[in-house]
């Protein structure tokens, strides 16, 4: 095998196009290898467990784009060199008809072209998205902020403005919301209810909408704030606003509250607010349980689901006791098919809330949990890119996404990782979540199926699949193909955690 390299100084292209150009050149004749990056430190630390980074590449810039294949031969090699600018200069060529299609070039122009709109969702580079969200909000609109990067400053500006003027800042780094029944960004196709939902945690959010419209529920509006809208800076400021927002409206009849680890005092105003509203509230924050109340995702989104109805929660929390007595039988029969030196669960998510779900479930249940985003009991992880005992590693951070599609588009760094965590002896389970919808990768059973067949040859892989059969990826569907690769599919993830859990306990036992 032969490598090759080439740095293209201040070469710039969005990390989608990247990510399509990526795998075109991997599929070709001769090639074993290929990546196209941007030259961040994290993407050489992925570049170097590829075995890919050059003394070159190491010395690269941040703006300089970086590619490298690893081909059988010079000539395969050259010619897949070759191949990448003709594909890069095809991808910056304009479409065919496009410059007929008129687009306004500014804020005031889209007005003009929607002048009934009143909300702007708003997907540019940080340092430009705060801005353009304060002419966005002093203009009339709510703002749905996509971009993520945005300093905390502006956060906090833009909010305490909003609230000012009766307006709602969804982000910044605002992945997922449904208003009117129309989903935006990263988000999935669900029934109407009577059900609103405030998340300041986006998969989170998809877990509790998907789950209850699966149970023939459904959502009046389900409002993003971005992660740090509950951390101790921000204060909870549109957390808080959301929760007033759908105590208002008529169509909500029960409000679901789902939120990664929020601040104390914030947590504390969020409840201030939940004894104030005068219908059903069914909280699930991370880290700060109600007593008595859902410990899951999934326990927050059945009971809401009986609350709509005029039922008790009680009977959310019986079927799911039904349904994990089973989990433990499949359980101890998965653990007598491993071997004696398997003994760790590794778990690789696209979904931060998952990734801290799974370390608060299994914190209860385990010893020597590790992550990158530790969370509970966890410990954080020296080098995020390799596992130590039980591992648990949220792909969406940062330290992955920077100059690369989110892991719910782009899976080929997690397929790598599975095959990675496939091959060592210790790892007992293979733990994923699999989230549909719009915005996410619209095949993914076509890109895990093979990967997934290969770990499960010596591996119990446990996923769960976040989605609704409405998706434009059908739920039913992807579960039925990595089901047939070896998978064993759960309807959430506190499901497939809990059976990974059980399935070490019984390999310990």
């Amino acid at each position: 095998m032969i490598i090759k390299t080439d740095i293209r100084k201040g070469a710039y292209f969005d990390s989608v196009t990247l990510m399509r150009v990526g795998k075109q050149l991997s599929s070709l004749d001769g090639v074993a290898d290929a990546a196209i990056v941007m030259g961040t430190e994290a993407n050489k630390g992925i570049l170097k467990s590829s075995g890919l980074l050059t003394t070159d590449l190491a010395k690269a810039a941040d703006a300089d784009l970086l590619i490298a294949v690893k081909a059988r031969d010079a000539k395969a090699a050259d010619a897949a060199m070759k191949t990448v600018t003709e594909l890069l200069k095809k991808s910056s060529a304009p479409a065919e008809g496009s410059a007929a299609e008129a687009r306004p070039t500014s804020l005031d122009g889209a007005v003009q072209v929607v002048p009934g709109a009143n909300m702007a969702v708003i997907s540019v580079a940080g340092r430009y998205a705060g801005a353009l969200a304060m002419q966005c909000l002093r203009k009339g609109l709510h703002v749905m902020l996509f971009s993520d990067n945005v300093p905390i400053e502006q956060e906090i500006a833009l909010k305490q403005f909003a609230k000012k003027q009766g307006l709602l800042v969804m982000g910044p780094d605002c992945g997922t919301a449904i208003i009117n029944g129309v989903p935006l960004a990263f988000a999935n196709v669900v029934r109407r209810g009577g059900i609103g939902v405030v998340a300041a945690a986006g998969t989170g959010l998809q877990e509790v909408t998907t789950l209850i419209s699966n149970a023939g529920g459904g959502i009046s509006q389900a409002i993003g704030t971005g992660g740090r809208d509950v951390k101790k800076d921000v204060g909870g400021i549109m957390f808080v606003e959301a929760m007033k927002a759908l105590a208002d409206d008529a169509d909500t009849k029960v409000i679901l509250l789902v939120s990664k680890p929020p601040d104390k005092k914030v947590l504390a105003a969020i409840n201030r607010c939940a004894r104030s509203i005068r219908k059903p509230v069914v909280s699930f924050l991370i880290g700060a349980p109600v007593k008595g109340g859902p410990t899951t995702l999934e326990e927050a989104a059945l009971t809401a689901v009986e609350l709509e109805r005029g039922g008790r929660a009680e009977n959310a929390f019986r079927q799911l006791a039904d349904r994990d007595r089973d989990l433990r039988i499949t359980a101890r029969r998965e653990a007598l098919t491993r071997g004696r030196k398997q003994k760790y669960i590794r778990g690789l998510f696209s979904g931060g809330t998952f990734c801290a779900e799974a370390q608060i479930l299994l914190g209860d249940m385990l010893t020597g949990l590790h992550s990158n985003a530790p969370t509970g009991k966890a410990v954080k992880l020296k080098n995020s890119l390799k596992s130590v005992q039980h591992s648990f590693v949220d792909l969406g951070e940062d330290e992955f996404t920077v100059g690369r599609p989110h892991p719910m588009i782009d899976f080929s760094l997690r397929n790598k990782r599975i095959l990675e965590e496939a091959s060592d002896p210790e790892t007992a389970v293979i733990l994923l979540d699999v989230v549909l919808g719009y915005g996410s990768n619209m095949d993914p059973a076509a890109e895990l199926a093979p990967v997934i067949r290969k770990a499960a040859r010596t591996k119990s892989v446990v996923c769960s699949v976040t989605g609704t059969d409405a998706d434009p990826q059908n739920r039913g569907a992807v579960a039925k193909a990595l089901t047939d690769a070896g998978a064993i599919v759960t309807p959430s993830n506190a499901a497939a955690c809990r059976l990974a859990g059980e399935i070490v306990k019984g390999l310990e036992r």
